[in-house]
């Protein structure tokens, strides 16, 4: 987890994993509710598939933007970027 501001205009949330990354072809759905990249894993030891996408709705409710990048074998990163309002 990272938290930074490079600008003052925004804040960054950062969260990082190292693990084996994420296919660019499941990239564009890892969005959608129930969606798992990983096929082989098990309702039992596997997640629903729930998790971004329910990060992703609350990050659209409050305006905020949210990218997502992966490299194979070197992990995935997932950046939550809410503008920094200056109250004056």
């Amino acid at each position: 987890l990272n938290i930074s501001s490079n600008d003052n205009q925004r804040v960054i949330i950062g969260v990082r994993d190292t693990g084996e990354g994420i296919p660019v072809e499941s990239l564009p759905y890892l969005f959608k509710r129930f969606y798992r990249a990983d096929k082989s894993r098990s309702r039992l030891e596997g997640g629903t598939g729930l998790g971004l996408a329910i990060v992703k709705h609350l990050v659209k409710v409050h305006g905020w933007e949210m990218k997502i990048e992966s490299t194979s074998a070197k992990g995935t990163r997932v950046n939550i970027i809410i503008p920094a309002e200056i109250n004056q």
